[in-house]
């Protein structure tokens, strides 16, 4: 496809949530409307590091899971996978997952389903990884992630990674995280429930897995610091402006950034990296 094809495609596809109120839609649907690209708890650095610990190379055939809008793709693609598979629910970023450019001979596939019930062939990966999607799941739906992840994999070179939202430390009393939650809640206008370190471990471990690696980072994604290192300082300085002269749009990005910087000595962002635990003989 010709570059100016690729470009003219690349606007005229919707950010997902188009057409939604900016008072109520999700907050990540939100600061994509504003143009915000990174939608990562840890930012662009913990999801490099999510990346290389997965080792991924022109041998895999990756699976991305709530694949957003391509911002983490872009870097996998960037690795030359033999394939890379997109899935998202939204229409709106399918479409733009579906004209992504990979460089060199990937195949690149975006298909429109639920994380919990890809509808892909069992052992069809090498790499499954999703990033900021588990935390917005009740209990019963992480499990099932997390199940449709291991089914997915090859049982030979498999190997899956998440990078989500933590609660700090792992003896967090109950009644904060509720009350933490709650507050998340209110302000993303999305569930959110976000497990400690040693909680996140357990439920990988419930569905087949065994933690190799994590690593842990500050819950900075609204902080001027983080939005240039993650956008660069020309897209954070239109990040900022758009927000300035929409003030619905503003009062929920401020309000969101509160809720963070209330609860900052108990949020951070968890990568992990885990593989499939050997089933006993």
């Amino acid at each position: 496809m010709a570059s100016t094809d690729r470009q003219a495609l690349h606007r005229d596809v919707p950010v997902p949530g188009h057409g939604l109120d900016a008072a109520g839609m999700p907050g990540h649907w939100l600061l994509a409307r504003l143009g915000k690209r990174v939608l990562r708890p840890g930012g662009i650095e913990l999801t490099r590091w999510m990346l290389d610990a997965l080792g991924v190379d022109p041998r895999d055939r990756v699976v991305e899971l709530a694949a957003g809008l391509g911002a983490t793709a872009r870097l996998t693609l960037g690795r030359r996978p033999a394939t890379y598979t997109a899935v998202d629910r939204d229409a709106a970023a399918v479409a733009t997952l579906s004209v992504l450019d990979a460089p060199g001979p990937t195949v690149v596939h975006a298909v429109r389903s639920d994380a919990a019930n890809t509808g892909l062939p069992d052992g069809c990966a090498t790499v499954v990884y999703g990033e900021a999607m588990l935390t917005m799941q009740p209990h019963p739906a992480k499990r099932r992630v997390v199940r449709e992840a291991r089914r997915l994999l090859d049982e030979g070179t498999g190997r899956y990674a998440i990078h989500e939202l933590c609660l700090l430390p792992d003896d967090l009393d109950p009644a904060l995280a509720d009350r933490i939650n709650a507050d998340l809640g209110d302000a993303i206008h999305v569930g959110a429930r976000p497990l400690t370190p040693r909680a996140w471990s357990e439920l990988l471990a419930e569905e087949g897995f065994t933690v190799t690696a994590r690593r842990t980072a500050p819950m900075a994604l609204l902080e001027p610091r983080r939005l240039i290192a993650d956008e660069g300082l020309l897209p954070a300085l239109r990040i900022a402006g758009r927000a300035l002269r929409d003030p619905v749009a503003l009062r929920r990005v401020t309000h969101m950034r509160r809720v963070f910087q209330r609860h900052s000595a108990h949020l951070g962002a968890i990568s992990m990296l885990a593989v499939p635990t050997p089933d006993q003989p």
